[in-house]
C-alpha cells in the first residue's frame, strides 16, 4: 500500500501528467482538497472508488484514513493542487506517514505559477532583463512568513516575483512592492489558470489592485510582478547564438581557460 501525493496541476484535466492520470484511474481511494480540484479530474476515478473531500477535515482525521487504508492494503491517490513541492501542506502529512511507517510517493504536477505564465504567453526569465524568479506569499490566512521573507526584503532584488495566496490582499502587496519596483512596473494576476473560469488581468503596480478588486478576484490566483512581463529589445538567448561552441549533438562545449 502506498499514499501517492499527486500534483493535480492548475485544474485542467489534460494538464495532469501521464503518471498522475494512471494513478487516479487505478487507486481505490481518492482524497482531494475540495473545489481546488475540479470535477473533471475526479471523473477519472474508478467507478467503485471511495472519493473523499478533505477540504474541511482536520489533519488527524486525514491521517486516520491513511491508517485505515494501510490496514486494508488499499493505495490512496491524494490529490494536491498545482505541484506538491509548493504550498501543498504536504510536509506535515509526510511526517506523520513516516512516523507510522506508511509508504508514500510524490508525483510532480504543473505548478500554478507555470500555468499562469503560460496563459500570459510569457517566459519568466528573459536575457539581461530578469534571470531570477522568486516564489513567495504573504502573511495572512495561511501560516506566518519567516523573518526576512517579507515582500519589502525580497523586492530589494527586483527579481520577478510570483506571489501566491495573496489576491485578497492586493493593495498591501502593491504598497510593499512599489518602493523597490516603481509604480510603472508591469504586473499581472491570473486566477483559475487553464480552467474555464480563468481570469487574466494585466497592468502595472499603479493599476493592478483596482483591476483585481473590480474583477472580484480573491483566491486561486497568482500575482506576477517584474520587468520580464514587458521586456522588448533584449538580446537573443545564448542558446541560439552562432558563437556558442557545440558538439555534434548540439550540446554546449565548456570553454577552457
Amino acid at each position: 500500500m502506498t499514499v501517492y501525493f499527486i500534483g493535480a496541476g492548475p485544474g485542467a484535466a489534460d494538464l495532469l501528467t501521464l503518471r498522475a492520470d494512471r494513478l487516479i484511474r487505478s487507486c481505490p481511494i481518492c482524497m482531494y482538497a475540495g473545489s481546488i480540484v475540479p470535477p473533471e479530474v475526479l471523473a477519472s476515478c474508478p467507478p467503485d472508488a471511495e472519493v473523499i473531500n478533505t477540504a474541511r477535515m482536520p489533519l488527524e482525521e486525514i491521517v486516520r484514513i491513511f491508517v485505515r487504508a494501510h490496514a486494508e492494503g488499499k493505495d490512496i491517490a491524494r490529490l494536491q493542487s498545482g505541484d506538491p513541492a509548493v504550498y501543498s501542506a504536504l510536509a506535515e502529512q509526510a511526517r506523520r506517514l513516516t512516523e507510522l511507517g506508511i509508504p508514500y510517493e510524490i508525483v510532480p504536477g504543473v505548478p500554478s505559477y507555470a500555468a499562469a505564465a503560460a496563459v500570459l504567453g510569457h517566459e519568466l526569465t528573459v536575457p539581461t532583463v530578469g534571470q531570477t524568479v522568486i516564489l513567495t506569499r504573504v502573511n495572512g490566512r495561511a501560516s506566518k512568513m519567516p523573518k526576512g521573507e517579507d515582500l519589502a526584503t525580497l523586492g530589494a532584488s527586483r527579481a520577478t516575483l510570483c506571489i501566491h495566496l495573496a489576491a485578497h490582499d492586493i493593495e498591501r502587496v502593491v504598497a510593499e512592492l512599489v518602493p523597490n519596483y516603481g509604480s510603472d512596473c508591469p504586473a499581472a494576476v491570473v486566477a483559475f489558470a487553464a480552467r474555464p473560469e480563468q481570469v487574466i488581468l494585466r497592468g502595472t503596480l499603479a493599476d493592478i489592485a483596482s483591476q483585481v478588486q473590480e474583477a472580484g478576484v480573491t483566491r486561486t490566483a497568482v500575482i506576477i510582478v517584474g520587468k520580464v512581463l514587458a521586456a522588448e529589445g533584449f538580446p537573443d538567448s545564448f542558446l541560439y547564438s552562432d558563437d556558442r561552441p557545440r558538439d555534434a549533438e548540439g550540446r554546449t562545449i565548456p570553454c577552457v581557460h
